[in-house]
């Protein structure tokens, strides 16, 4: 199972479900997660990803930095 990381903390809206979405588009089976730093980028990728039907686990790191965990199966 292969598992990326994007790092898409500091970044404005609409980059991070951007950025996602690319690492998504060449996943075929696996685990991303997407760090970011905003209530909205969260809300944005989480809803995203659960909208093309995957697995979304967020954590809260501290500090207004989310770890949004993506399963593809």
């Amino acid at each position: 199972m292969e598992h990326k990381t994007v790092d898409a903390r500091g970044r404005s809206c609409p980059e991070p479900v951007v950025l996602t979405k690319q690492a998504l588009d060449k996943l075929t089976e696996g685990r991303i997660t997407v760090l970011v730093d905003a209530e909205v980028a969260k809300e944005n990728v989480s809803r995203y990803a659960r909208n093309l039907g995957f697995s979304v686990e967020i954590k809260d790191r501290g500090a207004s930095e989310y770890e949004i965990l993506i399963t593809k199966e």
